[in-house]
């Protein structure tokens, strides 16, 4: 549904063509002094410099047009050429009814939707996730949620790692502890066990002590390497237990992603392109954009517009062996081939450090003719970070598991929790414990949410569980307390009815909750999850001030109370859709 900014674009944009100027000059914006105006047009200072014309009567005439629209209250001319422009109470009320009922809550779809495949994840398998992973996961999956919102068609893939040298210490580790495994029989043919022979616990331990002993004792660490070889060239008994590996480790990740609302539609990884990887050679190299270098096959993509150095891709090294570049590659090959509907664009998000792998990437695959390179984006990110403002650490110096961050986030929300008295005295143990972890969810997901994607931050979990300033359990609680309002009103008897815009609060908070679809579609184009987190605060000081300065509930006008009522849940339906699309849930009451 259009919003009245668009509308009045739309309005103002047919006055300028009427002029016989260009339509884009009418682009109305929410005005940036709301003491003055609703919304504010300042085309007319650019359609005056293209036409040679004076902008104030270039505005003026702009104005004339606009006072008679059946939205405008008033269109003023202020100083060089800006148009304010006041919509009408009537305007705001059918605006706010509006939201109330549609079913995107006031957002509207995009115009040009897209297929579209979204990379995020990347865990290691075999390795417990960290806090580096945080916001390529909360991040990736607001993305996923918000694109399929507003219509596009969205595969997402988690792209797990496990065709590397992990694996090979996972393998030859498991040998030397268990060395009568048939899978270590290289004359084995199978069938091998279905029943995996190590669990999560076992793989987080066997690869901290391979990886130990390799860094120390150069022929281990060969032989490890020797592990891998053979299973990309495909030991039977590697690739079972590689599966075992994958299958264990993926429960875990599954455990560690649902605590923070995050899903996958796919749970592929690098080692499901394998079989691609002879062919996708040997497809460079008759197109002859594969070069032998020293004994291993390279790929130029550097180009002469380039400001910095280009390195080449490794397609395959002097051992014969491939890595990220060529999988990647694969990757690319198997979602054009393999996936309905196929994808018209590719998001990676991923930190922001691994840029020049992913321009390399993109590059080589447009040189093959995989996928135009425009339509591969790097979503990059900043780190977490700690208060010395390097990559978060334990205070032990190690890096903080998922699992450790997630518990500490539930703790610290319980303690804000009782410390504010937040929860009714007759929420029983099982709803207190699920109103906790929805606020830690919602504390963890906003904190990175509202940061500009590609900045860092710093972790501060006191800070991002609190129900003060820009938090998420902040946003939790505003929008329980619309619930509250809403439900004790039912019980009194109380019900929303037609709304009727009459107060400034009133007019300042329908003025935000038409602010939405904007937000939305800007977070979209500029894969920006903190613009959609903006609005949303916003609107819960809108609420805020709104409840501060009128009666709700208690109104005694019986019109007044039902209008403000039905005020009131149109933001419970803004903001509940929003956090939805923010991976965060309100509970029922707090």
């Amino acid at each position: 549904m259009a919003s009245l900014a668009k509308e009045l674009s739309a309005a103002a944009g047919a006055a300028f063509e009427a002029m016989g100027l260009e339509a884009r000059f009418g682009e109305v914006r929410r005005s940036d002094k709301p003491e003055l105006a609703d919304f504010q047009c300042n085309g007319a200072m650019a359609a005056a410099k293209a036409a040679g014309r004076n902008p104030r009567e270039i505005a003026g005439e702009i104005a004339a047009k606009l006072k008679a629209h059946a939205l405008v209250l008033s269109a003023e001319v202020a100083g060089p050429g800006f148009i304010n422009l006041r919509v009408s109470d009537a305007a705001l009320s059918a605006r706010a009814e509006a939201v109330r009922g549609d079913a995107m809550a006031g957002g509207e779809k995009a115009a040009a939707p897209e297929r579209i495949t979204l990379d995020f994840g990347g865990p290691n398998v075999a390795k417990p996730m960290h806090v580096g992973h945080l916001r390529s996961a909360v991040i990736g999956d607001t993305l996923q949620r918000l694109l399929k919102f507003l219509g596009d068609t969205v595969i997402s893939d988690v792209h797990l790692g496990d065709w590397g040298l992990q694996m090979g210490h996972l393998v030859t580790e498991l040998e030397d502890e268990q060395p009568g495994l048939i899978y270590f029989d290289a004359g084995y043919t199978g069938p091998y066990p279905a029943q995996s022979p190590v669990t999560i616990e076992d793989l987080g331990r066997l690869y901290p002590q391979a990886s130990i002993k390799a860094k120390a004792d150069e022929a281990r660490n060969e032989r490890s390497q020797k592990a891998v070889a053979e299973m990309q060239a495909g030991r039977a008994g590697y690739r079972a237990l590689l599966r075992h590996f994958i299958d264990v480790s993926v429960e875990a990740l599954k455990a560690d992603y649902g605590f923070l609302n995050v899903s996958f539609d796919l749970w592929k990884g690098e080692s499901d392109v394998d079989h691609l990887i002879p062919g996708l050679v040997e497809r460079f190299k008759a197109a002859g954009l594969a070069e032998e270098s020293d004994g291993a096959w390279i790929v130029h993509v550097a180009k002469e517009s380039d400001k910095k150095e280009m390195p080449p891709v490794m397609l395959v090294n002097s051992r014969g062996g491939t890595g990220y570049h060529t999988t990647d590659l694969a990757t690319i090959e198997d979602r054009m081939t393999a996936l309905s509907p196929k994808p018209e664009r590719m998001l990676y998000v991923v930190d922001q450090r691994q840029a020049l792998h992913f321009e390399q990437v993109y590059r080589a695959a447009g040189l093959l003719g995989l996928i135009d390179e425009s339509r591969l984006e790097h979503i990059g990110f900043g780190t977490v970070n700690g208060t010395d403002g390097k990559p978060f650490k334990t205070r032990e110096g190690g890096v903080l598991r998922l699992a450790d961050l997630q518990e500490m986030a539930v703790a610290e929300a319980t303690k804000k929790i009782d410390a504010a008295g937040k929860l009714p005295e007759d929420m029983g143990p099982g709803e207190r414990a699920d109103v906790a972890r929805k606020v830690a969810v919602a504390a963890l997901r906003f904190s990175d949410l509202m940061n500009t994607r590609i900045t860092n931050y710093v972790f501060d979990l006191d800070r991002f569980t609190s129900f003060e300033g820009k938090t998420g359990p902040y946003l939790l609680y505003a929008a329980v307390r619309v619930k509250s309002v809403l439900r004790k009103a039912a019980e009194a008897g109380h019900q929303p009815g037609a709304v009727a815009v009459t107060e400034d609060a009133e007019r300042a908070l329908v003025l935000q909750l038409d602010g939405f679809g904007a937000a939305l579609l800007g977070a979209r184009e500029k894969r920006m999850p903190h613009i959609l987190c903006e609005h949303l605060y916003s609107l819960a000081q809108a609420f805020s001030a709104f409840y501060g300065a009128l009666p709700i509930a208690s109104e005694p006008d019986a019109a007044k109370r039902a209008s403000r009522l039905a005020l009131a849940d149109a933001v419970r339906h803004q903001l509940e859709t929003g956090l939805d699309l923010l991976g965060i849930t309100v509970p029922e009451r707090m």
